[in-house]
């Protein structure tokens, strides 16, 4: 029954995500001005890190902030599944937003180079984080109000699952997108 709870929670969230991705390029497609704004706040807060900071730190910077986005969509469960719907789509249409410029500007050859060597990884850990999230506010949901179930057991459980999937993942994506994505990006630019 858990496996298609979690499959249930994860299809959720993968639509949400892709929705969202979808409604950032329409936006864009529809106000290049609000476009020209991710870019540009990407540029200043991303972007400039990436080509200064050293190959560890970004390493350190990208898993740490990974880790928190992660903790925050699952824990965030804990508001009956507002916070892990607002992240969640909140990151897909700014992603969705910066892809569609980034693409206008470099074609799409370039975002497949500069995402998927670790998007392969740190998206799925993403969805997970969230589909987890979605499933701890289910358990609540279902404690306080059916009087059914033990939240916090069902939330230990998550949390395995999260340690065991989510952590390790980010790590890997982190790693390749600090040491391998920048080559990656040279090679083609």
């Amino acid at each position: 029954m858990f496996d298609r709870l979690l499959s249930r929670s994860l299809t959720f969230s993968a639509v949400l995500f892709v929705l969202a991705v979808m409604g950032g390029v329409l936006a864009v497609r529809q106000d290049p001005a609000f476009g020209h704004e991710l870019l540009a706040g990407f540029r200043d807060q991303v972007a400039l890190q990436v080509q200064s900071d050293h190959p560890v730190v970004l390493f350190a910077k990208i898993f740490v902030n990974n880790l928190v986005a992660c903790i925050a969509l699952f824990v965030g469960g804990g508001t009956f599944g507002i916070l892990p719907l607002l992240v969640l789509s909140s990151n897909g249409l700014v992603i969705g937003g910066i892809v569609e410029m980034v693409r206008q500007e470099k074609g799409t050859g370039f975002i497949l180079a500069a995402i998927l060597p670790h998007g392969v990884l740190e998206i799925p850990a993403f969805l997970v984080s969230a589909g987890l999230g979605f499933l701890l506010a289910e358990a609540l949901a279902r404690e306080l109000l059916q009087d059914e179930g033990d939240a916090s057991q069902e939330a230990l459980d998550h949390g395995r699952l999260f340690v065991r999937y989510v952590i390790p993942f980010l790590m890997v994506a982190a790693a390749v997108e600090a040491f391998i994505t920048p080559h990656i990006l040279q090679l083609i630019s």
